[in-house]
């Protein structure tokens, strides 16, 4: 009788060891020690048995099922150490591998050009100047001599909001230009009131020369490669008793060649129109090494302020001149960089930006 209960435990590590899930496992489990299993079968039979026998053979099958026992929970942890050791080799960490850390950012590539703008002109004297993105008709064109009829007034290349009036609409600045006049009636009004000068004529006093540059963003209606709707751009502006284009040339020259870091350059000014200088040119430059040797690229317009401009500065434009200019930032930095799509500047590409950090 003992050598039944032997082959059944026997059987039973067997079968337990064969089994490859838990669901596996649980129905051999039945097979033995379920409520049909061989086990409770025996069990069953005991009641046919004589009170000494039933003590012999219940001890007997006690110690076989205990043994069955051992054996099931013996394969159950092989089963869950197997599926932890699976489980670990698919979320192996490597420790040699460098630890994850929260990217170091950096300024974009334009706030970068602006920046050395700003060092490099601050650098010959010219204050730094900031103004309203949504500006009035009269800033943005009127009083920088644009004439009623002009194709920059249009829907088409004007983005124009709500406020203002039909006569006297507020727009997304075209230009940092309307800092000419706002930064020169103040500078103008302060020196007039120093001056003891109530008097509401143009100013012809003496006063110290008006140099600023306006960076900043400006927007038109225009999208492609080079162009962009927002786009970046810094004014600059000298006034003076005696300021000529000779003085445009060395400022812009002495401005080119250091924010490219070369004297192998060339300047050229190009005739050219604009309502608020006159004369006016464009500003050309040509490197003589590099990728971009040779060719002309158009970096500037400017000229010497009209006089219309200097009156509705509330100077006198007998006793007072300058000059004027305006370079798109975005443009420069292009060149800087060698960054042929204008577009990457502003399409947040992690990949793109982090070159410049």
């Amino acid at each position: 009788m003992m050598n039944d209960l032997d082959a059944i435990v026997a059987t039973a590590k067997s079968a337990f060891a064969q089994a490859r899930t838990p669901a596996d496992l649980e129905n051999a489990k039945a097979q033995f020690l379920g409520k049909s299993g061989r086990m409770t079968e025996l069990m069953k039979g005991l009641a046919a048995l004589s009170v000494d026998e039933k003590k012999s053979r219940g001890a007997a099958i006690n110690l076989a099922k205990q043994a069955i026992e051992a054996a099931l929970n013996a394969s159950r942890q092989a089963l869950a150490d197997a599926e932890l050791a699976t489980q670990l080799q698919a979320e192996a960490l490597d420790v040699t591998l460098p630890g994850r850390q929260r990217g170091q950012g950096g300024l974009h590539p334009v706030s970068l050009a602006q920046e050395r703008i700003e060092a490099i002109f601050g650098s010959m004297g010219f204050d730094v100047a900031q103004g309203p993105e949504i500006e009035a008709d009269w800033f943005n064109f009127t009083a920088l001599n644009t004439p009623e009829d002009h194709p920059a007034r249009s829907m088409h290349d004007t983005f124009y909001v709500e406020g203002g009036s039909a006569t006297a609409p507020n727009l997304l600045r075209t230009h940092t230009s309307p800092m000419q006049i706002r930064y020169a009636v103040q500078h103008v009004k302060r020196h007039r009131i120093a001056a003891g000068d109530s008097g509401a004529g143009l100013f012809s006093g003496a006063m110290p020369e008006i140099r600023v540059i306006a960076p900043g963003r400006t927007y038109r209606v225009d999208s492609d490669a080079t162009h962009s709707p927002m786009f970046h751009q810094v004014e600059g502006l000298w006034v003076g008793e005696n300021i000529s284009f000779k003085d445009l040339k060395s400022v812009y020259l002495n401005f080119i060649t250091t924010f490219f870091e070369t004297d192998a350059l060339q300047l050229r000014f190009r005739p050219s129109y604009f309502p608020f200088t006159e004369p006016s040119a464009e500003i050309d430059i040509m490197f003589e090494s590099g990728p971009l040797k040779g060719r002309w690229l158009e970096v500037s317009g400017s000229g010497q302020v009209h006089p219309q401009v200097i009156r509705n500065m509330g100077l006198d434009p007998e006793r007072y001149i300058g000059f004027a200019f305006g370079s798109g930032i975005d443009r420069l930095a292009m060149l800087r960089y060698g960054v042929n799509d204008l577009r990457l500047f502003f399409e947040g590409d992690v990949r793109f930006l982090s070159q410049f950090q």
